[in-house]
């Protein structure tokens, strides 16, 4: 796919949701040399981007994109970004390159999960005749890498509570609910759904009061890319938020998939994780023993 974006002539356009990573994303563009156009999605994006060009859609509205895509001489779409909700029916508008693929887009929309609404998605905008590229390639240094990140390393029990977690992520993935789980004490006591991952460590942070989850162990928060995803969206992100959230739960650290998820404002996350005396380390599905 990097090729086919590499040949692809024409601007760069960033797809932005929720969160700071659209922001990440757009200034990693400017400063390689390009002039990205910003795409806010109505109700979802959340920052500001006044030193870009861009304009303001709304979620379902592909054939105003395609209007735009044409218009602005763009060759390269990224998606970036939460996306809380599906749109409604009325909110719908299609053109004639997706008309014909409207009656399966409306059925995945209604039934299937995330994973296959992105299919869906980025099936819809490369019928517009543009490439979608991964947030990672226009953003390399947002992937996490192997190994402990930060000034804590995961102890004996706590590389036992991510093989736990990795094995249910992974399990979790493949049915397309979530990306993250939480191990304390080698047992899974929290899967991601469509709640997202700070809500799901809320609720550990619940369950921890209520003296449903172990005082005495702390566990382990696993965020892993879907076996079957496509890479060039939605990959597991953490920040600073994920610390705040893990530390209030109680857990003793973060381990994310190394070259398939990204780390948002890095240096101040790693610096919050340290304070909070959390581990921040990527771990790689193909290594065997603790995958470190």
């Amino acid at each position: 796919m990097a090729e086919t974006a590499a040949r692809r002539t024409g601007r760069l356009a960033v797809i932005a949701g929720s969160g700071m990573l659209p922001v990440f994303v757009a200034e990693a563009a400017r400063a390689a040399g390009e002039n990205p156009f910003v795409f806010r999605l109505k109700d979802e994006a959340d920052q500001r981007f006044e030193a870009f060009d861009g304009v303001s859609i709304g979620v379902g509205d592909m054939a105003g994109l395609s209007a735009l895509l044409k218009a602005k001489g763009i060759g390269r779409v990224v998606m970036s970004g939460g996306v809380r909700r599906r749109p409604h029916f009325g909110e719908i508008h299609v053109n004639l390159r997706s008309i014909l693929k409207l009656p399966s887009a409306l059925r995945t929309l209604l039934a299937g999960g995330d994973d296959a609404v992105l299919t869906m998605v980025i099936k819809l905008i490369e019928a517009q005749g543009v490439d979608v590229v991964g947030a990672q390639e226009i953003a390399p240094g947002l992937l996490a890498t192997t190994g402990p990140l930060g000034a804590h390393r995961p102890g004996d029990d706590d590389r036992r509570d991510i093989q736990t977690a990795a094995k249910a992520a992974e399990v979790l993935g493949r049915l397309d609910v979530g990306q993250g789980a939480v191990s304390v004490g080698g047992r899974i006591v929290a899967l991601e759904g469509v709640e997202g991952t700070d809500r799901m460590l809320k609720r550990v942070a619940e369950l921890r009061a209520e003296g449903r989850i172990s005082s005495r162990r702390k566990g382990v928060l696993v965020k892993l890319c879907k076996p079957q995803q496509d890479v060039r969206a939605d990959l597991p992100t953490v920040g600073l938020s994920t610390v705040a959230e893990a530390s209030h739960a109680g857990l003793a650290g973060i381990a994310v998939e190394s070259g398939r998820a990204l780390i948002i404002e890095r240096e101040a996350m790693l610096a919050a994780a340290d304070e909070a005396g959390l581990f921040v380390c990527g771990v790689d599905l193909g290594l065997p023993g603790d995958l470190m």
